[in-house]
């Protein structure tokens, strides 16, 4: 027989953009318990609101299964004395497996006799284990916590409920201060505490108290009351996954309504309109059939409908008061004038440890123009882009980006062709902020995506030698996001630069340090580009190639990874490790002819110096695996080491010549090949 277990927790309200990574961690933790504890189930549920986080298995087996284990032990010249009695070895090994020497029996294994015991644990019933669910919840982990009363315990949230049912039956259970119950609480305004009846029931018992457990279901009915309101106004929602599921996580009853606001509010840039929606009000923006900006929103109440007309009179109040702020700004910003505004950026702190703003622009704008050089923009775009750096942090001082900094780059962008800028530099200085997230869209320009590249480079490198380095999941300074953003830019407009070779043209400047760790960092984040089916091994192998360039390592690597499945590929690895492993011992990389000997070692020399190398990872792989033969002949018909040194320096040479040609594949000795 199978049971249906409910565990809920009651809490505080929670930030919206954690609730639903907490119930998943919940619901991971649980799943993780139940297998730990040998207990078998159909499939876990999780339910989340603001004000609660719960888990419901299905299908839960009635009691663990039993645990037959057989355990080796000591050798038994340890495990017995000269008198034949068990010494402490034994005893120490048997006791930690809660059981006696009398359990000890001994078995053979290649001449030897070693101790063995079996252990028999008798499952228990899931009313004995489930208790110990609490343990869950108590290793939860959140990026933000607190704590509250007298507690030194941290938490999310503060905790009033705990319910633990098993079927209809309650479990005694605890966590922190409190005992489990039925009780659970109901919609703040809404509802009155309800007693859950049964782990099935849950869902049906919280409806009646004004809370829709199920976040799926919430969401389909944020979404079909948004559709009646496109259907029965005419006009069209933009539902922006993001925010829907922000939204979703700020409401238990949720009730969709429409508010409008003045027209002439449309005058200004759309993007003032849509922040002030979206991202600060949490309101899904509106627009027309033809997709123009509409002088309407959509807000969702967390309640019923009742007084909705009130509720949608106060969200357009609130509403009016950030245009009102978005106009005044908007027009007096056109009063400023770019060259005025630059000077003050040498009072704006980039950082205490780093410097300011215009220190931080100048550095900037030094790689840029060395960037520019390598990747050999024209004339007229190394002038755009040399402006752009001079002038692209100015909208920072602009009262819009200082109400509304969600508008920095955007605002500089209209503003600097309000002030009569080019087209190209003024999109430069909206497109630096780009990628703005692990997946955001890249910079469409070149000038854009080299002066993007060049603030993330400097401050990644200034922020490190500052000593501000990311540790673990720590990251307040978002480094991760500018290296991704930096490698995704080469990588997508195919600017395959050697960060090895720029980091060390960067390091002229005294300013910088910590080279070696950057390259890790970078590393790291190319990695994270890789396909994840590709072997670890593989990855290794292509991270620790010589040429450190983010679409080589790329594409090298899928092409190793699709080498490995062809026939040949663990003899051509085995041979080309043998070739990097002696290669060590090599002095020089120059081969002398006159001093080849053997057939085997003519071929070889002349198919090396015969290698080509091209963007074309598969094809260079596929040319360098081909010598495989070659260099088993080679090794075969010729003692490396030779006597002659002559002879044998030049051998080496010829295998360091094809290492340092290989080696900006991979690095053959990570490879595994067993």
């Amino acid at each position: 027989m199978t049971k249906t277990v409910l565990l809920e927790l009651g809490l505080e309200e929670m930030p919206a953009y954690l609730v639903t990574r907490s119930m998943d961690q919940l619901g991971q933790r649980v799943a993780d318990f139940l297998k730990q504890h040998r207990l078998d189930f159909e499939k876990i549920e999780t339910f989340s609101t603001p004000r609660r986080l719960a888990v419901r298995v299905k299908g839960l087996a009635d009691r663990q299964q039993d645990l037959v284990e057989d355990f080796k032990g000591p050798s038994k010249k340890i495990a017995l004395d000269a008198e034949g009695n068990f010494t402490k070895a034994a005893q120490g090994f048997v006791r930690g497996k809660g059981l006696t020497t009398d359990a000890i029996r001994f078995e053979e294994i290649k001449g030897e006799e070693y101790v063995y015991v079996t252990k028999e644990e008798k499952g228990q019933t899931v009313e004995e284990i489930l208790p110990q669910l609490t343990e869950t919840l108590e290793a939860m982990t959140f990026p933000v916590s607190m704590h509250w009363a007298n507690y030194r315990f941290e938490y999310i949230r503060p905790v009033h409920t705990l319910t633990l049912l098993v079927d209809d039956k309650l479990l005694e259970a605890r966590f922190l201060n409190l005992e489990s119950g039925r009780l659970s609480r109901g919609h703040r305004f809404l509802g009155q505490e309800v007693s859950l009846a049964s782990a099935d029931s849950y869902e049906a018992d919280l409806r009646q108290a004004f809370v829709i457990a199920d976040p799926v279901e919430r969401t389909q009915m944020i979404q079909d009351q948004i559709r009646d309101l496109e259907e029965l106004h005419g006009v069209r929602v933009e539902i922006d996954p993001g925010l829907l599921n922000e939204v979703l996580n700020l409401v238990e009853y949720p009730t969709a309504f429409l508010g409008s606001f003045d027209p002439k509010y449309l005058d200004l840039p759309e993007e003032v309109l849509v922040t002030s929606m979206k991202a600060h009000q949490r309101y899904f923006v509106v627009r027309d059939q033809e997709g123009k900006l509409f002088p309407h929103f959509v807000s969702v109440r967390n309640g019923n409908a009742d007084h909705i007309a009130n509720v949608v009179k106060g969200n357009e109040k609130v509403l009016v008061a950030r245009l009102e702020d978005g106009e005044f700004f908007w027009k007096e910003d056109q009063k400023l004038a770019i060259e005025d505004l630059l000077p003050k950026l040498a009072k704006v702190t980039f950082h205490e440890k780093i410097g300011t703003l215009a220190e931080h622009m100048e550095r900037t704008a030094k790689i840029a123009a060395y960037l520019a050089d390598q990747i050999g923009l024209s004339q007229e775009e190394q002038a755009d882009l040399a402006r752009a750096a001079t002038i692209y942090k100015f909208d920072l001082l602009t009262g819009m980006v200082g109400e509304f900094d969600e508008l920095q780059g955007i605002m500089g962008e209209k503003y600097a062709l309000l002030a009569g800028e080019k087209p190209a530099v003024a999109q430069a200085i909206r497109e630096h902020y780009l990628p703005n997230s692990s997946e955001g869209v890249l910079p469409e320009s070149r000038v854009g995506a080299v002066l993007a590249v060049a603030d993330k480079m400097d401050t990644l490198l200034s922020f490190f030698t500052a000593g501000l380095i990311p540790s673990g999941s720590n990251d307040p300074y978002a480094l991760r996001r500018a290296t991704q953003g930096i490698v995704r830019i080469l990588d997508a407009f195919g600017w395959d630069l050697d960060l090895r070779e720029l980091q060390d043209a960067f390091f002229q400047n005294q300013w910088y340090q910590h080279k070696d760790e950057i390259l890790e960092f970078f590393n790291a984040r190319i990695e994270k580009m890789m396909d994840a089916s590709i072997n670890k091994d593989i990855v290794r192998a292509v991270l620790a190639n010589s040429q450190f360039k983010v679409s080589s390592r790329l594409l090298a690597a899928k092409a190793l990874a699709q080498a490995a499945q062809a026939e040949g590929f663990k003899e051509a690895v085995e041979n080309l490790s043998r070739v990097f492993n002696l290669a060590e011992k090599a002095e020089v990389v120059e081969v002398d002819a006159s001093l080849l000997e053997s057939d085997s070692e003519k071929a070889l020399a002349e198919a090396v110096n015969g290698l080509t190398w091209s963007e074309d990872m598969a094809a260079n792989m596929q040319e360098l695996f081909a010598l495989a033969p070659l260099i088993a002949d080679f090794f075969e018909n010729n003692m490396v080491m030779a006597e002659d040194l002559a002879v044998r320096a030049n051998r080496l040479a010829l295998l360091a010549r094809l290492r340092q040609k290989a080696s900006r594949l991979a690095h053959f000795t990570l490879l595994q090949t067993k």
